[in-house]
């Protein structure tokens, strides 16, 4: 982690791992909540994941991207860790229940809908029909190329 998420843990009195090694082998369950950023391809490698014990659950919730490609499911394969559970996948969407995660006994998978709330859709909605009607009234909002509108 950065060094700024290090110190605040520290005044909060959470104990951090002092190396990847020891994040990763001592994980009994870790969650990937990264942006995508060109820093995080691949941050997560297969490297990472052979530390990790038999009885951890991995859950990315992030981006598949995040995770070096076919580390996972290589990962999965030989049990370290020894399950997970993902809503996201190298190619998106997955047609016809195509992807090798789909098809291991160890492994969760969903649509990547982690974000989906009521209250994010209705804000999202919201928004979307107050531009409509702004439009309808001749006021548009959030146009790029409002002289096409002319």
């Amino acid at each position: 982690g950065r060094e700024t998420t290090a110190q605040r843990a520290k005044e909060d009195g959470v104990d951090m791992a002092t190396s990847r090694e020891e994040f990763f082998s001592s994980s009994d369950v870790l969650t990937i909540h990264l942006p995508v950023v060109p820093s995080t391809h691949g941050i997560v490698t297969a490297a990472d994941l052979a530390m990790m014990k038999s009885t951890s659950i991995l859950i990315n919730a992030s981006r598949a991207i995040i995770i070096e490609e076919g580390a996972l499911v290589d990962a999965l394969r030989v049990g370290r860790p020894g399950k997970a559970a993902v809503d996201v996948y190298e190619e998106e969407p997955v047609l016809n229940g195509d992807h090798p995660l789909l098809k291991m006994d160890n492994v969760v998978c969903t649509p990547h809908l982690g974000y989906v709330t009521k209250e994010g859709h209705e804000t999202a909605f919201g928004a979307a029909f107050d531009r409509l009607n702004a439009y309808v009234k001749g006021e548009p909002e959030g146009v790029i190329n409002l002289e096409l509108l002319k």
